[in-house]
């Protein structure tokens, strides 16, 4: 699969089968992500995966707050990475001082970046990703130990797509999103 192809055809997928993708190949997935570019290369991007049903299920009931469409989502998911990123390190060059008006909205870019890298990858290797935005990231904290330094991004539920591939949504024509300056 060709990188433009791989960008035209993956989609989000909610639905799973109910078999697990195997640690090996969340792995394989795991090792082109760290490709991803970050500020200064400092690579802050994290992936905690995980496959615990109960820790699955937690993560349903306590980690997005209420929202239904993620909750139901997670309910079906056999697999969910939970996408973290170490804090403080984008968008600086040396010392505490941030380089840009940015500050540490480079954090999210650089999760941002790693994030689409995993799901391209994922969707490279036959497995279906949906990332998920509406999360209540200090709850998932707890709930998957992560370590201080880190704060989450997002929730990406991962799995073998059931059913039909979805069909690509209407997109905007490249006129009502290209200036040329």
């Amino acid at each position: 699969m060709d990188a433009i192809e791989m960008i035209k055809e993956r989609r989000s997928v909610r639905k799973f089968k109910q078999e697990k993708v195997d640690r090996q190949t969340m792995t394989e997935i795991v090792e082109l992500s760290r490709w991803a570019p970050s500020w200064g290369n400092f690579q802050v991007a994290r992936y905690t995966l995980v496959d615990d049903r109960s820790v699955i299920e937690k993560l349903a009931t306590d980690g997005v707050d209420g929202f239904v469409y993620n909750i139901n989502t997670l309910k079906n998911a056999i697999g969910v990475a939970v996408l973290s990123f170490v804090k403080g390190k984008s968008g600086k060059l040396e010392g505490d001082d941030y380089a840009t008006s940015k500050a540490n909205v480079w954090e999210v870019f650089d999760a941002g970046i790693a994030c689409q890298t995993f799901t391209l990858a994922a969707h490279a290797k036959g497995v279906g990703t949906c990332v998920m935005g509406v999360i209540n990231d200090q709850s998932i904290s707890e709930i998957v130990g992560l370590p201080e330094e880190e704060t989450v991004a997002a929730l990406i539920v991962y799995g073998y797509e059931d059913g039909e591939h979805a069909k690509p949504t209407p997109r905007k024509k490249v006129a009502d999103i290209l200036r040329f300056v």
